[in-house]
């Protein structure tokens, strides 16, 4: 039996992550550049994870409040850059960012998902109401 499925091969290929490490590599190296390790790692996951939830709710960009909520969610992880220094040491770095990226990225999902709750006008909740 095959794995090869037809259908599959008229889909164009998907170059979304990419396009996010080829965004996100100048800004790192930038941050380590200018003397600031930490604060590019934390920087590249925010972005990297901001970028990935406005890629999942595309759909949405047409509507002036998604990009208000984008707005909002980065003005609230600036305090995140400055303040987050990540332990020293020898534990591999990924052990400890990406459960912080993970949950960063359900708030951030999160956040739009009640956004678009309340504040879409042909949200199913608005269609209930009649």
């Amino acid at each position: 039996m095959s794995d090869y499925d037809p259908r599959w091969a008229k889909q164009p290929v998907d170059y979304t992550g990419l396009k996010i490490v080829a965004f996100l590599a100048p800004v790192f190296f930038l941050f380590v550049f200018l003397g600031n390790a930490d604060m590019a790692l934390t920087v590249c996951i925010v972005l990297g994870m901001v970028i990935l939830a406005i890629k999942i709710r595309w759909n949405l960009r047409k509507h002036v409040w998604f990009w208000l909520v984008i707005v909002f969610i980065l003005a609230l992880h600036i305090p995140l850059f400055s303040m987050v220094g990540w332990p020293p040491g020898k534990l591999p770095t990924i052990f400890y960012t990406m459960p912080l990226g993970i949950a960063d990225f359900l708030i951030i999902s999160g956040g739009l998902g009640l956004a678009e709750k309340f504040l879409s006008k042909n949200s199913p909740s608005s269609d209930e109401r009649g």
